[in-house]
């Protein structure tokens, strides 16, 4: 099996919570270091300008870079959001929203992260940056 293969599978096998559900979104890529998730716009999302709500572009960027620095291949590793700062950049053009995690350093229990979410037309939508605290699972 490819790498690629393998961490589209990782993605595929990772349990679904009740907020994941609520929101709608998809884990289609989770590997060391990264992470990427599609949502597709819903209007259940969208806010009273008919635009999809900044509070889903954070979702979506605390989620994608809080698995970027949880990969394991031994264990379920979680995180705490310690900082999150995000910059709003535009609104999506398209239909899907692309958000993109990696991990930038950290040692053993605090790591960092920025993320882009992007749509499907690769109009940039907004950008983070933050700080995570691993928490082992028990």
């Amino acid at each position: 099996m490819t790498n690629d293969a393998q961490y589209e599978r990782r993605a595929r096998e990772e349990p679904i919570y009740p907020f994941r559900d609520l929101v709608g979104f998809d884990l289609v890529e989770w590997a060391p270091g990264r992470c990427v998730i599609h949502l597709p716009v819903q209007d259940k999302l969208r806010n009273r300008a008919g635009l999809p709500h900044g509070g889903v572009h954070a979702t979506l960027l605390d989620t994608a870079m809080g698995y970027a620095g949880c990969y394991s291949e031994t264990g379920r590793i979680t995180g705490l959001t310690l900082t999150l700062n995000i910059s709003y950049l535009s609104r999506p053009r398209g239909g899907l929203l692309i958000a993109k995690g990696w991990r930038t350093g950290g040692g053993k229990s605090v790591f960092f992260a920025e993320g882009l979410v992007t749509d499907e037309t690769g109009e940039k939508i907004a950008t983070a940056s933050g700080a995570f605290k691993h928490r082992l699972s028990e």
